[in-house]
């Protein structure tokens, strides 16, 4: 049942996201350009820029794991008006905007456009699709499921959309078949990952969420960050293992607020880091800080990270209807876009 907070159905977004995942890969279906490519380029902004990060996780894995896997990419991100200069060498330029409006993304697009640069547009319509046909360029048009869908929740459709178009160049080895088993298999646990995040909401209430992973998950951290953020509309902060080891942990000497870290852990990470997690929480908790170590969920690296995503949604937006607030706008976001027009 929708909550009246929830205006918008988020939770059913939620629900539905893993389903995301073989709709993006039919979506890609037969859409390539010609060329040699050594990396790709992957620009967007905000909720659209997410799942690049993920994007990445997952090829560095792949690439590492895989008994036939080609020539490993370099995989690169661009949140920015212009493109960085990896851009104009054999590289496979994605241009990510849900709303296609992005004027970040946009600008970049024209950027690679006046350089003749090969790219492939992702985007639900908007400037970016009307820039692609206007120049002969492949356009992957998202759907929009729900009224008012937001590009945070649309992390599987980018996600399979692009992984499908490095399959059709030949860049990476067929794996569709293991994905979609795996999103399905997601899909059965949505309801326990609901209960799950429910709980966690009830114990970050009236405190500043501080998320800690490995180096190899930090995005996944990052991306708690902003849900928790735009979802339940509160300060959180985030953090990788080891290098908050060397830096960030003089901070806490003084924590002048109530804090709740929520450490992410992969089981798989290098024993030093199981060391860390540990000894890392027993002195934060020295501190008076509320600390729960959370081990990450799945075998592979595909579950783990949406299996982490999945429970960071539903965990935001419980705390948002704690909150008092409707998870789904981004009004300060939307009043920014305003005055910067």
């Amino acid at each position: 049942m929708t909550h009246p907070l929830d205006t918008s159905n988020l939770r059913q977004m939620i629900l539905e996201s893993p389903s995301q995942l073989p709709v993006g890969l039919s979506l890609g279906k037969g859409v390539s350009v010609p060329g040699t490519f050594r990396s790709i380029m992957i620009s967007g902004m905000g909720g659209s820029a997410l799942p690049g990060n993920l994007f990445r996780i997952y090829l560095h894995e792949l690439f590492r794991t895989a008994e036939s896997a080609p020539q490993p990419l370099a995989i690169y991100q661009n949140r920015s008006y212009s493109l960085p200069p990896e851009s104009f060498d054999q590289c496979l330029n994605f241009i990510c905007s849900y709303s296609g409006n992005t004027e970040e993304t946009v600008a970049s697009f024209e950027e690679a456009l006046k350089h003749k640069l090969p790219c492939i547009a992702v985007s639900a319509g908007g400037k970016i699709e009307a820039m692609a046909k206007e120049h002969g360029i492949p356009h992957i048009k998202l759907p929009i499921p729900f009224e008012n869908f937001q590009p945070r929740v649309g992390t599987g459709y980018f996600f399979g959309a692009m992984f499908q178009v490095l399959v059709n160049q030949g860049l990476v080895p067929d794996v569709t078949s293991t994905l979609i088993a795996e999103a399905e298999a997601l899909q059965t646990q949505i309801g326990a990952l609901e209960e799950q995040g429910k709980a966690l909401a009830e114990k970050m209430a009236g405190k500043t969420p501080v998320i800690y992973a490995t180096a190899k998950y930090k995005s996944v951290a990052m991306v708690w960050k902003i849900k928790l953020n735009e979802n339940a509309k509160t300060p959180a902060f985030w953090n990788f293992f080891p290098e908050r080891n060397h830096n960030e942990m003089v901070g806490w000497t003084l924590p002048q607020n109530q804090f709740f870290v929520l450490m992410l852990r992969d089981l798989a990470t290098h024993p030093q880091n199981l060391k860390r997690f540990e000894i890392t929480a027993e002195l934060l908790r020295k501190q008076g800080v509320e600390v729960e170590i959370l081990d990450m969920a799945g075998g592979s690296v595909y579950s783990k990270v949406f299996t982490s995503i999945a429970l960071g949604d539903f965990t935001s937006y419980h705390l948002a209807l704690k909150y008092g607030q409707d998870p789904t706008p981004v009004a300060m976001v939307e009043e920014l876009k305003k005055l910067l027009a």
